[in-house]
């Protein structure tokens, strides 16, 4: 079977975007399968004391905002739901992270976070999630592959606009990524979201 990557030729996980290469078969480059398919993923069942004062904040910016960049989703959607996801967590949290596995998984994580016991990766998409869900795969795979990762079962992915987010699911014994079909809004679902996420990483 031919390949999609050039095994001569450097890669970046924003280059593997630009390439337009659909996530299953780009999953099967790097020697892993997918499936789409409800996650179910568990959520966090205690009290989160702030969120509805985040849910609020948003809502009370969101019509005076242009959403038209990456940058503004950031600013004001993404990174408001990803500071409050450290402080519940209290974990480390890392922004346009560098890492390089092999010459074809490198590049800028633009959100890691790590607790003691696990790690997520979140992806920033202004829109076209189908492809930055293929640039969340190579993401995660290098994670599997990273010396650095903890020896968790699994990694959990997201890839968002902000607005909307999606999950993957890599399950590392049998090299095999779960891609979501669930999709959170934000602010609508953002407690279910929120609880996806603090549970993620915590033990």
């Amino acid at each position: 079977m031919s390949k999609l990557l050039n095994p001569n030729q450097p890669y970046t996980f924003t280059k593997i975007f630009d390439l337009k290469i659909a996530a299953d078969e780009l999953a099967n480059e790097f020697g892993y399968t997918l499936t789409r398919k409800r996650l179910n993923l568990p959520q966090y069942q205690s009290e989160l004391e702030s969120l509805e004062a985040l849910k609020s904040r948003i809502e009370r910016v969101l019509p005076y905002v242009d959403l038209a960049s990456e940058t503004s989703r950031r600013e004001v959607l993404i990174s408001q739901v990803v500071l409050d996801l450290v402080y519940y967590t209290k974990s480390q949290l890392k922004i346009e992270y560098a890492i390089k596995v092999t010459e074809q998984l490198q590049g800028y994580l633009d959100y890691l976070i790590r607790s003691q016991t696990e790690v997520l990766v979140i992806e920033a998409k202004r829109e076209d999630l189908d492809y930055g869900f293929s640039q969340l795969v190579a993401e995660m795979i290098a994670l599997d592959q990273w010396d650095r990762t903890p020896a968790q079962p699994t990694i959990l992915g997201a890839v968002t606009t902000g607005k909307i987010w999606e999950f993957g699911l890599l399950h590392r014994d049998v090299k095999h990524i779960d891609q979501g079909l669930d999709t959170y809004r934000v602010p609508d679902d953002l407690e279910p979201l929120m609880r996806i996420l603090v549970k993620a990483l915590l033990p």
